[in-house]
């Protein structure tokens, strides 16, 4: 063996392992700060005048007390960063908002986001994205500027029986960046759905600078002349957009269908043409963020490009601008989507920071990154994705980083110059014993392969399948480490336990790697040469055919649905300290590291195996109206604790990529503990009662669901095939039926015995049923019209059952429903209207209004109030907010 002394020594462990990382301390404390001041708000000198007291005090035990002053500058930081939010303008629509009146408007507007057309059925449909230049109503010309999401769609589906808009029918076209428009359409400001647990999708447009929508068919969109100049746009965005229409189009041309949809999402963040099941696959199996332009992608290329010009032994400050600047214009070219940009800004620091000597300070980079990024836009705290990218940094360099180099860096180095006796001197006795070992064995594997060459022919196996353990090892530690500490964002905002997510990401990651980067050079080369690009893309099609059987074999296990209530703040409050447990922890001892590892898994254990305590109350029937919009989902809890849906919601069109039994229902039933439905009960099989349920099958696994009598359209065979796959009982009923279930008796009021269905389902198909506990009692008549309601009024006199103190008003508030005579037979003391905001159909209508004060009915709407809770003691009804969590 040469005794030759290396020319690179081994890198020792980093010195600021036992550190400090005051960057990432002041970025949490300025978060703090953050979070306090949105929670309380408090009078800006307030926070001013903490401030101050916080810099004299830092000042004042700066040199006889550090300690202290470490932590008054940690209070500074804090301070600084309620001060932050609450000086942040609120995101509202200003000089538009006069025109959100629900009235239609006439406004001239360029495209600054390009749509992409989807035909769904015989609809088509875009969104994009317009920046308004005047605005005309009432034949008063404004000129004005403002973003607005605009959806144009090329055929309107019929929702209901009556009150529907007329219908459009022509063809789409794709409209782009610069292109001026005229749109005829009512303004609406966002508006989210008002539950708890529910996304702030209004934050989430003005994020992205849009503060109104509006909804219009082809038709009444007109193409202005001036396609493109200085006032309707800049020559740099436009060529963007033309660049992501040409790749777009290669893309399309290269793969199949499906595959072109998977890579369009995954290269340049396009995720109109990705369907539903494929969505929901790669959220089951926790590798969601694979699909998306997300950090990873910029990691991917920051990682390709700066080790490929390392390669080329470019210098270090070249090689690190030019990674620099890919990242900025990868970030540029997904059209500044902030998750993107936030990960570009983390890897320019981290970078930068490398640079000037301080690569050992991982953490300090990223508490710079994090620090930067909260100054300028302080609400991004309260965001999901900067909270997953920032947390899986984290969990990499503060966690992952610090075991790998107690567990697997000192065999990557002692694998290194194996030639080399004298740089066995420089290693701890284990490793050079350790390289002794492998020397010794090499030599007896030799003479199995053969002179003269057979001892160094095994070294290189010995050497290189050592390496391969030490990568796949690192891959594991890493892909755990982050799985375990995001469980708790995952849970949160996803409601997801990542049973299948470590296994997913381990066979993921490597096939993203490999696929991402070859998959982008076929695309960039396609632009040059077709047949090239073509040879390039034949394996990024076998690397995803192997992905997807990869996703559809995991996603196929029951594993993969285990779905979570949002955990109690007790379970927050346990993680997070954990978390920072284990982050001091990794830097002391083997013990502790140790000890904080199995803490931090069996927090994440916790979190996805043991259920939250139901937020219930006990000993009363509950009946809660949620917000879903125009459509109806009532959660009832009876005193025994058993919990019922009525109806999910849905869309009014049908389909689409939203689905409101997801997104929205269960979201807001996990917000209040509940995992598992005794029952579920549809009223009729419109689509906004009936197109959550399947949603709310797959994940609550109710026991039964309660029909009435519903026409064979294919919406109600499929959930009644969905539920039978599920093991749920389908349980019909009739008028007359009386059962007891959970101390309360349940009266099924419609349809009557021998009703007759049409071949498409009506408002008078519904499922009516009245829920009585003591003397209280609930009439919950779903959508039903005038010719039932009288019946069910007459009913009611009949019996002689007792006056509903709650009424679910009929069909949303239409003029259809709320007939006097079952005003006069129930007498109810509440009513509730589940209606949408600023509804389509001009619900509730006015006269209903006027007949329900009439009756002296306290009205309540999901519209204005969002969710609505009325409890039954079986004495008397009391209103109340929804529990909060």
């Amino acid at each position: 063996m040469s005794s030759t002394t290396p020319t690179r020594a081994l890198a020792p462990p980093p010195a600021s392992a036992r550190g400090r990382a005051p960057l990432l301390a002041a970025a949490a404390a300025f978060s703090a700060g953050i979070i306090v001041a949105g929670a309380a708000w408090r009078p800006t000198t307030w926070w001013l005048a903490l401030a101050l007291l916080a810099i004299a005090g830092a000042l004042a035990g700066a040199r006889r007390h550090p300690r202290i002053a470490y932590a008054v500058a940690l209070l500074l930081m804090a301070t600084l960063g309620a001060l932050d939010l609450q000086l942040r303008p609120p995101r509202v629509a200003g000089d538009l908002a006069p025109y959100l009146d629900g009235n239609e408007a006439v406004f001239t507007a360029h495209v600054v986001h390009d749509g992409m057309v989807r035909e769904r059925g015989a609809e088509q449909r875009q969104v994009v994205d317009v920046e308004t230049e005047t605005i005309e109503t009432n034949g008063v010309r404004t000129p004005l500027r403002a973003r607005i999401r605009l959806s144009i769609y090329s055929r309107e589906a019929r929702d209901t029986d009556d009150d529907t808009p007329a219908v459009a029918a022509d063809t789409g076209r794709q409209f782009v960046y610069g292109e001026r428009l005229r749109v005829t359409a009512r303004l609406r400001p966002p508006h989210n759905y008002g539950n708890p647990g529910s996304f702030d999708y209004a934050g989430y447009l003005a994020e992205r600078g849009i503060v109104a929508l509006a909804t219009a068919s082809q038709q009444r969109v007109e193409a202005r002349p001036g396609d493109f100049h200085e006032e309707t746009g800049h020559a740099l965005f436009r060529w963007r957009s033309q660049l992501r229409r040409a790749l777009l189009a290669r893309i399309g041309s290269l793969w199949q269908p499906r595959e072109a949809a998977l890579l369009s999402a995954m290269l340049l963040g396009e995720t109109a043409l990705l369907d539903r099941a494929t969505r929901a696959e790669f959220q089951r199996t926790g590798v969601f963020h694979v699909l998306v332009v997300s950090g990873m992608n910029v990691a991917l290329l920051a990682t390709v490009v700066f080790f490929t010009l390392r390669r080329l032994r470019l210098s270090e400050i070249l090689t690190t601008l030019a990674t620099i600047v890919a990242c900025a214009g990868y970030a540029f070219l997904t059209e500044g989507d902030p998750p993107v940009t936030r990960a570009a800004i983390m890897v320019a620091i981290y970078l930068a920071t490398r640079l000037l000597y301080r690569d050992r300070a991982a953490l300090n980079a990223l508490g710079t990154a994090a620090l930067l990024i909260l100054v300028a836009t302080p609400h991004a705290l309260f965001e999901a994705s900067f909270q997953l990218s920032f947390l899986a940094v984290l969990a990499i360099a503060g966690i992952a980083l610090p075991l790998i180099q107690r567990t697997s860096a000192p065999y990557r180095s002692a694998l290194a110059w194996m030639d080399s006796l004298a740089y066995d001197q420089s290693l701890t006795p284990r490793m050079a014993q350790f390289r002794l070992d492998l020397r010794m064995f090499a030599e007896r594997l030799g003479r199995f392969l053969g002179a003269p060459k057979g001892t160094r022919r095994a070294m290189w196996l010995l050497i290189h399948g050592g390496r391969l353990l030490v990568n796949v090892w690192d891959t594991l530690l890493v892909s755990a480490v982050m799985q375990i500490a995001l469980a708790l964002p995952m849970a949160w905002y996803f409601h997801r336990a990542m049973v299948v997510g470590l296994p997913a990401n381990i066979l993921m990651t490597p096939l993203v790697a490999l696929m991402v980067p070859l998959a982008a050079l076929a695309t960039v080369v396609a632009l040059v040469s077709t047949k090239v690009a073509t040879l390039l893309a034949l394996p990024v099609a076998f690397l995803l055919d192997v992905m997807t059987r990869l996703l559809h074999a995991l996603g196929g296990l029951r594993a993969a649905d285990t779905r979570v209530a949002t955990p109690a703040m007790f379970v927050v409050g346990g993680a997070a300290l954990t978390l920072l447990f284990v982050l001091w922890a990794v830097r002391r001892n083997r013990y502790l590291a140790l000890a904080g590892v199995v803490a931090l898994a069996a927090s994440a254990a916790w979190i996805a195996f043991v259920p939250a305590a139901p937020q219930v109350h006990p000993g009363v029937l509950e009946v809660t109206a949620i917000d879903v919009g125009q459509g109806d989902a009532l959660l009832v809890v009876t005193p025994q604790g058993k919990a019922l849906l009525v109806d999910a919601g849905g869309s009014m069109r049908g389909g689409g990529e939203f689905d409101i039994g997801e997104e929205v229902v269960s979201s807001y039933l996990w917000s209040r503990g509940i995992t598992r439905l005794d029952a579920i009960a549809l009223t009729h099989a419109h689509a906004d009662h009936i197109g959550g349920l399947p949603a709310i099958i797959r994940n609550f696994r109710p026991r039964a669901l309660w029909v009435g009598i519903n026409p064979p359209i294919p919406a109600y065979a499929e959930l009644l095939a969905d539920a039978r796959a599920s093991g749920v009982a389908i349980e019909p009923h009739v008028a007359g039926d009386r059962f007891d279930f959970g101390g309360a008796s349940v009266r099924i009021v419609s349809p009557p015995p021998g009703w007759q269905v049409a071949k498409s389902a009506r408002n008078n198909d519904s499922l009516g049923m009245l829920l009585t506990f003591g003397t209280t009692s609930a009439l919950l008549e779903g959508d039903a019209e005038k010719k039932v309601e009288r019946l069910i009024a007459a009913g009611l006199v009949a019996a002689e059952a007792p006056h509903p103190g709650l009424l679910k008003v009929g069909h949303h508030g239409s003029a259809t429903s709320t007939t006097p005579e079952l005003l006069a037979a129930a007498q109810p003391a509440f009513a509730v209207i589940s209606v949408g905001y600023r509804s389509p159909f001009g619900h509730p209508r006015g006269d209903v209004l006027e007949r329900l004060e009439a009756a002296h009915a306290l009205t309540h709407r999901t519209d204005v109030e969002g969710a609505i809770t009325f409890l039954l003691d079986g004495k008397a009804v009391q209103a109340m907010p929804p529990v909060p969590r």
